[in-house]
Protein backbone atom coordinates (compact mmCIF):
# COMPACT_ATOMS: atom_id res chain seq x y z
CA UNK A 1 0.00 0.00 0.00
CA UNK A 2 1.27 3.44 -0.90
CA UNK A 3 1.93 5.75 2.02
CA UNK A 4 -0.74 8.43 2.32
CA UNK A 5 -1.68 11.45 4.37
CA UNK A 6 -4.92 11.62 6.33
CA UNK A 7 -7.05 14.67 7.09
CA UNK A 8 -10.34 14.73 8.99
CA UNK A 9 -12.34 17.56 7.46
CA UNK A 10 -14.07 19.92 9.88
CA UNK A 11 -16.22 21.65 7.26
CA UNK A 12 -17.28 21.36 3.64
CA UNK A 13 -15.11 24.24 2.43
CA UNK A 14 -11.99 22.66 3.87
CA UNK A 15 -12.75 19.26 2.38
CA UNK A 16 -13.42 20.72 -1.05
CA UNK A 17 -10.25 22.81 -0.98
CA UNK A 18 -8.14 19.72 -0.35
CA UNK A 19 -9.82 17.68 -3.06
CA UNK A 20 -9.57 20.55 -5.53
CA UNK A 21 -5.88 21.16 -5.04
CA UNK A 22 -4.67 17.55 -4.89
CA UNK A 23 -5.70 15.27 -7.80
CA UNK A 24 -4.45 12.28 -5.79
CA UNK A 25 -6.78 13.01 -2.87
CA UNK A 26 -9.82 10.82 -2.23
CA UNK A 27 -12.85 11.38 0.00
CA UNK A 28 -13.26 8.80 2.76
CA UNK A 29 -16.59 7.72 4.23
CA UNK A 30 -16.73 4.25 5.76
CA UNK A 31 -13.84 3.02 3.61
CA UNK A 32 -15.39 -0.40 3.01
CA UNK A 33 -14.52 -0.34 -0.69
CA UNK A 34 -11.76 2.26 -0.97
CA UNK A 35 -9.52 0.74 1.70
CA UNK A 36 -9.82 -2.72 0.11
CA UNK A 37 -8.71 -1.28 -3.23
CA UNK A 38 -5.83 0.52 -1.55
CA UNK A 39 -4.63 -2.77 -0.08
CA UNK A 40 -4.47 -4.37 -3.53
CA UNK A 41 -2.84 -1.32 -5.12
CA UNK A 42 -5.76 -0.51 -7.45
CA UNK A 43 -6.35 2.78 -5.63
CA UNK A 44 -3.21 4.72 -4.63
CA UNK A 45 -4.34 8.01 -3.09
CA UNK A 46 -1.79 10.41 -1.65
CA UNK A 47 -4.36 11.90 0.72
CA UNK A 48 -7.55 10.66 2.35
CA UNK A 49 -10.06 13.33 3.35
CA UNK A 50 -12.33 11.91 6.05
CA UNK A 51 -15.87 13.31 5.74
CA UNK A 52 -17.49 11.77 8.80
CA UNK A 53 -17.52 14.98 10.85
CA UNK A 54 -19.48 16.87 8.18
CA UNK A 55 -23.21 17.44 8.87
CA UNK A 56 -24.35 14.96 6.21
CA UNK A 57 -25.67 12.17 8.41
CA UNK A 58 -29.38 12.99 8.48
CA UNK A 59 -32.47 11.46 6.86
CA UNK A 60 -35.25 14.02 6.48
CA UNK A 61 -38.72 13.83 5.03
CA UNK A 62 -39.84 16.64 2.76
CA UNK A 63 -43.18 18.43 2.92
CA UNK A 64 -44.31 16.79 -0.33
CA UNK A 65 -43.63 13.26 0.92
CA UNK A 66 -40.16 12.85 -0.52
CA UNK A 67 -36.93 12.11 1.28
CA UNK A 68 -33.48 13.65 1.72
CA UNK A 69 -30.67 11.26 2.63
CA UNK A 70 -27.27 12.61 3.67
CA UNK A 71 -24.13 11.24 2.09
CA UNK A 72 -22.62 9.99 5.37
CA UNK A 73 -25.77 8.22 6.55
CA UNK A 74 -24.74 4.63 7.18
CA UNK A 75 -26.42 1.82 5.31
CA UNK A 76 -27.68 0.40 8.61
CA UNK A 77 -29.37 3.67 9.56
CA UNK A 78 -30.91 3.99 6.11
CA UNK A 79 -32.39 0.49 6.16
CA UNK A 80 -33.78 0.97 9.68
CA UNK A 81 -35.40 4.37 9.12
CA UNK A 82 -39.20 4.16 9.64
CA UNK A 83 -40.07 6.37 6.65
CA UNK A 84 -37.83 4.35 4.34
CA UNK A 85 -39.28 1.05 5.54
CA UNK A 86 -42.87 2.27 5.18
CA UNK A 87 -42.76 4.37 2.03
CA UNK A 88 -39.74 2.96 0.14
CA UNK A 89 -39.54 -0.69 1.28
CA UNK A 90 -37.57 -1.80 -1.79
CA UNK A 91 -34.80 0.61 -0.77
CA UNK A 92 -34.61 -0.82 2.75
CA UNK A 93 -34.62 -4.36 1.35
CA UNK A 94 -31.86 -3.53 -1.15
CA UNK A 95 -29.61 -2.11 1.56
CA UNK A 96 -30.17 -5.13 3.80
CA UNK A 97 -29.39 -7.47 0.89
CA UNK A 98 -26.23 -5.59 0.00
CA UNK A 99 -23.77 -6.53 2.71
CA UNK A 100 -23.18 -8.04 6.11
CA UNK A 101 -24.29 -6.18 9.23
CA UNK A 102 -20.72 -5.19 10.04
CA UNK A 103 -20.24 -3.61 6.62
CA UNK A 104 -23.61 -1.84 6.75
CA UNK A 105 -22.62 -0.26 10.05
CA UNK A 106 -19.59 1.35 8.37
CA UNK A 107 -20.61 1.88 4.73
CA UNK A 108 -22.16 5.22 3.78
CA UNK A 109 -24.71 6.24 1.17
CA UNK A 110 -22.22 8.36 -0.76
CA UNK A 111 -19.60 5.64 -0.72
CA UNK A 112 -22.13 3.06 -1.85
CA UNK A 113 -22.91 5.12 -4.94
CA UNK A 114 -19.21 5.47 -5.75
CA UNK A 115 -18.12 1.88 -5.12
CA UNK A 116 -16.10 0.28 -7.90
CA UNK A 117 -16.85 -2.94 -9.74
CA UNK A 118 -15.95 -6.27 -8.16
CA UNK A 119 -14.73 -7.69 -11.48
CA UNK A 120 -11.73 -9.88 -10.63
CA UNK A 121 -9.69 -8.47 -13.49
CA UNK A 122 -10.16 -4.96 -12.09
CA UNK A 123 -9.46 -5.80 -8.45
CA UNK A 124 -6.71 -8.30 -9.23
CA UNK A 125 -4.39 -5.61 -10.63
CA UNK A 126 -2.56 -8.17 -12.82
CA UNK A 127 -4.58 -8.95 -15.97
CA UNK A 128 -5.46 -6.31 -18.58
CA UNK A 129 -8.32 -4.01 -17.53
CA UNK A 130 -9.36 -0.83 -19.31
CA UNK A 131 -11.09 0.45 -16.20
CA UNK A 132 -7.91 0.16 -14.14
CA UNK A 133 -5.37 0.80 -16.91
CA UNK A 134 -7.00 2.51 -19.91
CA UNK A 135 -5.93 1.03 -23.22
CA UNK A 136 -4.69 -2.27 -21.78
CA UNK A 137 -7.69 -4.31 -22.91
CA UNK A 138 -10.53 -6.22 -21.24
CA UNK A 139 -9.49 -9.68 -20.08
CA UNK A 140 -13.06 -10.62 -19.17
CA UNK A 141 -14.16 -10.72 -22.83
CA UNK A 142 -12.35 -14.01 -23.36
CA UNK A 143 -11.83 -14.95 -19.73
CA UNK A 144 -14.10 -15.40 -16.71
CA UNK A 145 -17.28 -13.40 -17.35
CA UNK A 146 -20.09 -15.44 -15.83
CA UNK A 147 -21.23 -12.50 -13.70
CA UNK A 148 -20.60 -9.78 -16.26
CA UNK A 149 -22.83 -7.45 -18.25
CA UNK A 150 -25.45 -8.42 -20.80
CA UNK A 151 -26.85 -4.91 -21.33
CA UNK A 152 -25.10 -1.65 -22.23
CA UNK A 153 -21.58 -3.10 -22.32
CA UNK A 154 -18.87 -2.35 -24.87
CA UNK A 155 -15.76 -4.08 -26.25
CA UNK A 156 -13.80 -1.98 -23.77
CA UNK A 157 -15.48 -3.22 -20.57
CA UNK A 158 -18.13 -5.75 -19.55
CA UNK A 159 -17.98 -5.28 -15.77
CA UNK A 160 -21.18 -4.76 -13.76
CA UNK A 161 -21.93 -2.19 -11.09
CA UNK A 162 -22.09 -3.91 -7.68
CA UNK A 163 -24.49 -1.68 -5.72
CA UNK A 164 -27.87 -3.01 -4.57
CA UNK A 165 -28.91 0.32 -3.08
CA UNK A 166 -28.36 2.18 -6.37
CA UNK A 167 -30.75 -0.19 -8.17
CA UNK A 168 -33.59 0.72 -5.82
CA UNK A 169 -32.73 4.41 -6.07
CA UNK A 170 -32.83 4.15 -9.86
CA UNK A 171 -36.38 2.77 -9.75
CA UNK A 172 -37.57 5.83 -7.80
CA UNK A 173 -35.89 8.58 -9.86
CA UNK A 174 -33.36 9.54 -7.20
CA UNK A 175 -31.34 12.72 -7.59
CA UNK A 176 -27.72 12.92 -6.40
CA UNK A 177 -26.74 16.24 -4.84
CA UNK A 178 -23.14 17.43 -4.66
CA UNK A 179 -20.98 20.39 -3.75
CA UNK A 180 -17.98 21.90 -5.53
CA UNK A 181 -15.79 24.91 -4.85
CA UNK A 182 -18.01 26.75 -7.35
CA UNK A 183 -21.23 25.86 -5.54
CA UNK A 184 -23.84 23.10 -5.33
CA UNK A 185 -25.19 20.95 -8.12
CA UNK A 186 -27.31 17.87 -8.71
CA UNK A 187 -27.60 14.98 -11.14
CA UNK A 188 -30.50 12.61 -11.70
CA UNK A 189 -29.27 9.11 -10.96
CA UNK A 190 -30.12 8.24 -14.56
CA UNK A 191 -27.35 10.66 -15.61
CA UNK A 192 -25.01 10.15 -12.66
CA UNK A 193 -23.42 6.97 -14.06
CA UNK A 194 -21.81 7.37 -17.46
CA UNK A 195 -22.39 4.80 -20.24
CA UNK A 196 -19.35 2.55 -20.42
CA UNK A 197 -18.50 3.49 -24.03
CA UNK A 198 -14.80 3.61 -24.89
CA UNK A 199 -13.72 5.19 -21.58
CA UNK A 200 -14.79 2.78 -18.80
CA UNK A 201 -12.43 4.44 -16.34
CA UNK A 202 -14.80 7.46 -16.29
CA UNK A 203 -17.63 6.07 -14.19
CA UNK A 204 -19.68 9.07 -13.08
CA UNK A 205 -20.59 12.52 -14.35
CA UNK A 206 -19.49 14.23 -11.13
CA UNK A 207 -17.31 17.30 -11.74
CA UNK A 208 -13.66 17.02 -10.74
CA UNK A 209 -13.28 17.57 -7.00
CA UNK A 210 -17.00 17.33 -6.28
CA UNK A 211 -18.31 15.84 -3.05
CA UNK A 212 -21.61 13.99 -2.91
CA UNK A 213 -23.73 15.62 -0.19
CA UNK A 214 -26.75 13.34 -0.40
CA UNK A 215 -29.59 11.80 -2.34
CA UNK A 216 -33.05 13.24 -2.84
CA UNK A 217 -36.03 11.00 -3.51
CA UNK A 218 -39.07 12.74 -5.00
CA UNK A 219 -42.49 11.70 -3.71
CA UNK A 220 -43.53 8.37 -5.22
CA UNK A 221 -46.74 6.89 -3.83
CA UNK A 222 -46.14 3.75 -5.91
CA UNK A 223 -42.96 3.07 -3.92
CA UNK A 224 -45.03 1.95 -0.91
CA UNK A 225 -45.90 -1.17 -2.94
CA UNK A 226 -42.35 -2.08 -3.91
CA UNK A 227 -39.92 -4.94 -3.51
CA UNK A 228 -36.25 -5.69 -4.06
CA UNK A 229 -35.23 -9.22 -4.98
CA UNK A 230 -31.62 -10.31 -5.24
CA UNK A 231 -30.37 -13.53 -6.79
CA UNK A 232 -26.94 -14.68 -5.69
CA UNK A 233 -24.92 -17.85 -5.82
CA UNK A 234 -25.11 -18.45 -2.09
CA UNK A 235 -27.56 -17.38 0.58
CA UNK A 236 -24.94 -15.61 2.69
CA UNK A 237 -23.45 -12.23 1.84
CA UNK A 238 -22.57 -12.21 -1.87
CA UNK A 239 -22.84 -9.90 -4.86
CA UNK A 240 -25.84 -10.32 -7.12
CA UNK A 241 -25.87 -12.29 -10.34
CA UNK A 242 -29.17 -10.55 -11.05
CA UNK A 243 -31.47 -8.29 -9.07
CA UNK A 244 -34.68 -6.33 -9.45
CA UNK A 245 -36.28 -3.32 -7.81
CA UNK A 246 -39.97 -3.24 -8.68
CA UNK A 247 -43.09 -1.27 -7.77
CA UNK A 248 -46.56 -1.82 -9.12
CA UNK A 249 -49.90 0.02 -9.11
CA UNK A 250 -52.80 -2.14 -10.28
CA UNK A 251 -56.37 -0.92 -10.72
CA UNK A 252 -59.13 -3.41 -11.63
CA UNK A 253 -56.62 -5.91 -12.91
CA UNK A 254 -54.78 -3.45 -15.16
CA UNK A 255 -51.30 -2.00 -14.66
CA UNK A 256 -51.67 1.72 -14.05
CA UNK A 257 -48.02 2.38 -13.22
CA UNK A 258 -44.90 0.26 -12.82
CA UNK A 259 -41.27 0.89 -11.90
CA UNK A 260 -38.50 -1.56 -12.79
CA UNK A 261 -34.74 -1.38 -12.36
CA UNK A 262 -32.31 -4.25 -12.99
CA UNK A 263 -29.07 -4.88 -11.13
CA UNK A 264 -25.94 -6.93 -11.94
CA UNK A 265 -26.64 -6.87 -15.69
CA UNK A 266 -24.89 -3.63 -16.75
CA UNK A 267 -22.15 -1.20 -15.79
CA UNK A 268 -24.77 0.89 -13.97
CA UNK A 269 -28.23 0.32 -12.50
CA UNK A 270 -30.45 -0.43 -15.49
CA UNK A 271 -33.82 1.35 -15.48
CA UNK A 272 -36.09 -0.90 -17.55
CA UNK A 273 -38.11 1.82 -19.27
CA UNK A 274 -39.02 -0.29 -22.31
CA UNK A 275 -40.56 -2.88 -20.00
CA UNK A 276 -42.38 -0.17 -18.05
CA UNK A 277 -43.91 1.25 -21.22
CA UNK A 278 -44.83 -2.21 -22.49
CA UNK A 279 -46.67 -3.01 -19.25
CA UNK A 280 -48.58 0.21 -18.66
CA UNK A 281 -52.24 -0.34 -19.49
CA UNK A 282 -51.81 -4.11 -19.84
CA UNK A 283 -53.38 -6.90 -17.77
CA UNK A 284 -51.51 -7.51 -14.54
CA UNK A 285 -50.71 -11.14 -15.23
CA UNK A 286 -47.63 -13.32 -15.56
CA UNK A 287 -47.78 -13.43 -19.36
CA UNK A 288 -47.72 -9.64 -19.66
CA UNK A 289 -44.96 -9.39 -17.08
CA UNK A 290 -42.76 -11.90 -18.93
CA UNK A 291 -43.44 -10.22 -22.29
CA UNK A 292 -42.40 -6.87 -20.87
CA UNK A 293 -39.16 -8.36 -19.57
CA UNK A 294 -38.50 -9.86 -23.01
CA UNK A 295 -38.99 -6.42 -24.58
CA UNK A 296 -36.33 -4.96 -22.29
CA UNK A 297 -33.92 -7.85 -22.75
CA UNK A 298 -34.18 -7.85 -26.54
CA UNK A 299 -31.19 -5.52 -26.66
CA UNK A 300 -29.05 -7.85 -24.50
CA UNK A 301 -25.75 -9.07 -25.91
CA UNK A 302 -24.64 -11.90 -23.64
CA UNK A 303 -21.16 -13.38 -23.69
CA UNK A 304 -20.58 -17.14 -24.06
CA UNK A 305 -20.92 -17.86 -20.34
CA UNK A 306 -23.46 -15.35 -19.01
CA UNK A 307 -26.49 -15.93 -21.23
CA UNK A 308 -28.23 -17.50 -18.22
CA UNK A 309 -28.92 -13.96 -17.01
CA UNK A 310 -31.62 -13.45 -19.64
CA UNK A 311 -34.03 -16.18 -18.43
CA UNK A 312 -33.03 -15.34 -14.86
CA UNK A 313 -34.14 -11.71 -15.24
CA UNK A 314 -37.26 -12.69 -17.20
CA UNK A 315 -38.34 -15.05 -14.42
CA UNK A 316 -37.41 -12.53 -11.75
CA UNK A 317 -39.60 -9.83 -13.31
CA UNK A 318 -42.53 -12.21 -13.72
CA UNK A 319 -42.28 -13.62 -10.19
CA UNK A 320 -41.86 -10.33 -8.33
CA UNK A 321 -44.56 -8.49 -10.27
CA UNK A 322 -46.95 -11.41 -9.84
CA UNK A 323 -46.41 -11.26 -6.08
CA UNK A 324 -47.03 -7.51 -6.04
CA UNK A 325 -50.15 -7.87 -8.18
CA UNK A 326 -51.56 -10.53 -5.87
CA UNK A 327 -50.87 -8.37 -2.84
CA UNK A 328 -52.71 -5.46 -4.48
CA UNK A 329 -55.92 -7.51 -4.61
CA UNK A 330 -55.90 -8.58 -0.96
Amino acid sequence: MREFRYHRAADMAGALALLETDPDARPLGGGTNLVDLMKTGVERPALLVDLRDLPLDRIETTTDGGLRIGATVTNSDLAAHPHVRRHFPALAQAVLAGASGQLRNMATVGGNLLQRTRCGYFTGAVAPCNKRAPGSGCAALTGEHRNHAVLGASPHCVAVHPSDMAVALAAFDAIVTYETVDGPGELPLAEFYRPVGNAPQLETALPQGALITGVRLPPAPIAAASRYRKVRERASYAFAIGSLAAALDVQEGVVREVRLAFGAVASRPWRARLAERALTGQPADAAAFAAAADAELAAARPLPHNGYKLPLMRNLVADVLTELAEEATR
